[in-house]
């Protein structure tokens, strides 16, 4: 194996790593490492948590010796002291010859500063590996870090014709119990789940990650422009209401402001169709999970309405579009074109 395809496979390695963290570290990043000696990977490791060790520490703790190996790890190892300090200080100190970066540190006021540390005390470094895909695992903390507002991820399940409408009394859900599952996998890997007043009221909700393993419950966020809501709803009322925050008569813009300062990195706006909309109409979409169901059921409640566009030019483009069947139903996944 050539050694930019070693490169390759042991940040591969390091992504795996960090892979279980996701969900876990806000509002730190996942990240991954491996530690390599001729060839074959003595320890890994990851960020299990705000205030834990970070990944190259919980790497290199495994280990008697550094000395001579090749550390991998995902983003650039942190140069300045926070709830833990300096990584950099600590690979110097343990002897690893060479660092291998996936991303660097996309913090205006820290970037390329770990690898200047690293370079400056004799470590081989080289960053820049599978950069992309180590930069995606941090898509929320990419952007919450640079603009200070978290990544938002519309998310509904719609008819064929765009439509959210369900006769009252009839079930709250249009898709499959298979794809309720599946799109509740999002809930334990966000900080906070939105919805307007009118899904409160209607479908009384949990907004809760279900996964077992979730370290913490997400935010539940209300936008209400009157404030009058229901005080026996779930999410007032359940073991989780202090995690639950209205907001009233406040713009969505607002309130991911608000929600940023308090070091929310990720929303899921789970609905209803006056809220995707607004959200829509202000290009305050990062990502979109949708699920079509086989239905036509008219009616005047739409997934995305608003205002729209004046042309079909300023309409937004996606990208990385994925389609993934669930049961009956399809699942598209996909980016804001920015």
């Amino acid at each position: 194996m050539s050694r930019s395809g070693a490169d390759e496979h042991y940040i591969n390695r390091a992504l795996a790593e960090a892979r279980k963290g996701l969900g876990r570290t806000s509002p730190n990043p996942a990240v991954g490492a491996v530690l390599v000696r001729e060839g074959r990977i003595v320890a890994g490791g990851y960020h299990r948590g705000a205030g834990e060790a970070h990944a190259e520490v919980d790497c290199l703790r495994k280990v008697r010796s550094a000395a001579g190996a090749t550390l991998y790890v995902t983003l650039e190892p942190c140069s300045t002291e926070g709830r833990t300090p300096p990584c950099v200080e600590y690979i110097i100190e343990r002897g690893v010859r060479r660092v291998v970066i996936g991303t660097i540190d996309p913090n205006p006021q820290h970037r390329g500063r770990g690898v200047e540390l690293l370079r400056a005390s004799g470590i081989e470094v080289a960053a820049g590996i599978l950069e992309e895909r180590c930069a995606s695992l941090n898509e929320a903390f990419n952007k919450w870090i640079v603009t200070g507002q978290p990544f938002v991820i519309a998310k509904c399940a719609m008819s064929l014709d765009g439509r959210l409408t369900r006769p009252p009394g009839e079930s709250q859900w249009l898709s499959s119990a298979a794809a309720r599952q599946h799109a509740r996998a999002l809930r334990s890997r966000v900080d906070a789940i939105l919805v307007g007043a009118e899904t409160i009221r209607r479908d009384d909700p949990r907004l809760t990650a279900r996964d077992r393993q979730a370290r913490r419950q997400p935010w539940r966020v209300v936008l209400s422009r009157s404030g009058r809501l229901p005080r026996k709803a779930k999410v007032f009322s359940d073991a989780h209401k202090e995690r639950t925050l209205v907001y009233r008569g406040q713009s969505l813009r607002h309130v991911l402001d608000a929600l940023g300062k308090r070091e929310v990195l990720s929303v899921l706006i789970e609905g209803g169709g006056e809220v995707l909309s607004e959200a829509l109409d202000q290009r305050l979409i990062d990502s979109f999970r949708i699920y079509l169901t086989p239905l036509l059921t008219g009616g005047n409640v739409l997934a995305f309405g608003g205002k729209g566009v004046a042309s079909t030019a300023e309409a937004l483009r996606l990208s990385q579009v994925e389609y993934e069947r669930i049961g009956n139903d399809i699942c598209v996944s996909a980016r804001a074109q920015r």
